[in-house]
C-alpha cells in the first residue's frame, strides 16, 4: 500500500491543502492519504494559535467525502515535542509493509536535512513536494539532488494548486472579509461558528 503523510499546522486547512494531497494521490497512485496536524506547544496556544481540536475538526471536514483520505491525530495525542521522524517510526509499524511517501511544502523539502534524524527519515519515506511557482522547480529540482546524495528518495511534481496560504485566510477572517473560495464550505461555517481568528480571541474548545 501506497501512503501518503501530509502534516501541517492547518490553521486552518484550505483549498490549496485538498488540491495538493489529491495532486499526489492521481500522480503517484497513493491508497490513502493521512492528514496529520501538527501539535502546537501550551506557549505558542496561549500566544494565538487555534486549538489542536479545531484544527483537526476542520481537517475532518475538509475531506469529508474523500474516502482516501483520513485525519490522523498521532502527533496532538503524543506526550512531549513531537518531531516527523517519531511519527513516520509509528506509521511504518501501524502500517507494516506500505511504502510512506511525506508530503512537504517547498520551504520545508529545502530544509528536510537540517531536521532531527534526516537520516531516518530518508529511509522510511520518500520525500515528496510541490513548486509554489515556476522558479520553485528549478530549486527544488537541485535541492533533491542534494537529498538523494544523502540517502534520500524523492518526487517533484510540476503541478500547481490554489495559491492560497492560512496567514491570508486568518488576516480576511480578522478583518472580516471573505474566505468563501479559499476553503471548504463546511470548513468557512466551522470558522464562523467558533468564532475561529477573530480579533485578540483565542476560543475555548467546546464540543458540539
Amino acid at each position: 500500500m501506497k501512503i501518503a503523510v501530509f502534516g501541517g499546522s492547518f490553521d486552518p486547512i484550505h483549498n490549496g491543502h485538498v488540491e495538493l494531497s489529491q495532486a499526489f494521490v492521481s500522480l503517484l497512485s497513493i491508497d490513502k492519504v493521512l492528514v496529520v496536524p501538527a501539535r502546537v506547544s501550551p506557549f505558542k496556544l496561549r500566544a494565538g494559535a487555534t486549538d489542536p481540536r479545531h484544527r483537526a475538526n476542520m481537517c475532518r471536514i475538509a475531506f469529508e467525502g474523500y474516502d482516501n483520505t483520513e485525519v490522523c491525530e498521532i502527533e496532538l495525542i503524543r506526550d512531549g515535542a513531537s518531531y516527523t521522524v517519531d511519527t513516520l517510526r509509528e506509521l511504518s509499524l501501524y502500517y507494516p509493509g506500505s511504502e510512506l511517501y511525506l508530503i512537504t511544502g517547498a520551504d520545508a523539502f529545502l530544509t528536510i536535512e537540517t531536521w532531527k534524524d534526516p537520516a531516518e527519515i530518508f529511509r522510511l519515506a520518500t520525500i515528496c513536494a510541490l513548486p509554489r511557482n515556476d522558479d520553485d522547480i528549478r530549486i527544488l529540482k537541485e535541492h533533491s539532488l542534494l537529498l538523494e546524495s544523502m540517502g534520500a528518495g524523492t518526487r517533484i511534481l510540476d503541478v500547481r494548486v490554489a495559491n492560497v496560504s492560512s496567514t491570508q485566510i486568518r488576516e480576511l477572517v480578522k478583518n472580516g472579509g471573505d474566505i468563501s473560495g479559499l476553503v471548504p464550505a463546511g470548513v468557512a461555517r466551522y470558522i464562523r461558528e467558533k468564532g475561529l481568528y477573530l480579533p485578540k480571541t483565542v476560543p475555548e474548545y467546546e464540543e458540539g
